[in-house]
């Protein structure tokens, strides 16, 4: 097309273009809602009964979001700040385990929240000063074993390993039983049947820890409670 008539155009359309500016803002009530949503500018604050939500606004959620009635999805029965040293590791099994030391100057924090409703447990792991390799029998190195202070026990939930350069390596997320650590004992693995309830029932027969090359038996450990 010749420039002279890409002018044309312009100026022929250029009162029109002028005269009918763009209104960007949206005019709700001719908004075409799909069924089954209430043909509603935006959706009432929930009452916390989720058979009381009209079809298609999310019903099938375990929260309703963005309402204010909860302020978060992550919606935790109870919660676990756990600081994990190297003087807690222990080897062995029966009454007289043996304090390994661990790594010496490594130290783990883990913060955990439950729902024991949904069977879930969501996890913030950071590790400072971990050296060696991950090493376990286990499909990740990261637990949450089922073991009283003092004593060795069976990993029950594993996590995915942290990761990171330099001196801390972090690892975050959330797990859904049913739950696998990829351990066997007795020919089923570990997690074969555990729920997070029997952590809330007594965190303190539980604890964290992280196994590596250097401390094979636990690198650090610290107790759910």
């Amino acid at each position: 097309m010749k420039a002279s008539t890409t002018f044309a155009l312009i100026a022929a359309f250029a009162p029109y273009i002028l005269s009918s500016p763009i209104d960007k803002r949206q005019d709700f009530d001719t908004v075409d809602y799909p069924d089954g949503t209430g043909q509603l500018h935006e959706y009432p604050a929930s009452t916390g009964l989720l058979h009381e939500y009209p079809p298609g606004t999310g019903e099938n959620l375990p929260f309703y979001p963005g309402t204010g009635c909860q302020s978060s999805i992550f919606n935790f029965t109870s919660t676990y700040h756990v600081v994990a040293t190297p003087d807690q590791v222990v080897n062995g099994t029966g009454d007289n385990p043996t304090f390994t030391g661990g790594l010496k100057d490594a130290q783990g924090f883990y913060d955990f929240g439950i729902n024991v409703d949904l069977d879930l447990i969501c996890y913030s792991i950071k590790l400072v000063g971990f050296r060696g390799h991950y090493q376990s029998p286990a499909s990740t190195s990261t637990h949450v074993h089922e073991a009283a202070k003092g004593r060795n026990g069976p990993p029950r939930l594993a996590f995915p390993n942290p990761v990171g350069e330099g001196d801390v390596r972090y690892s975050f997320g959330c797990l859904q039983g049913p739950f696998t650590t990829g351990l066997k004992a007795n020919g089923q693995d570990t997690g074969t049947g555990f729920k997070v309830a029997q952590i809330e029932d007594n965190p303190s027969d539980f604890m964290a820890d992280v196994h590596s090359s250097l401390a094979v038996p636990g690198a650090v450990r610290g107790q759910l409670a």
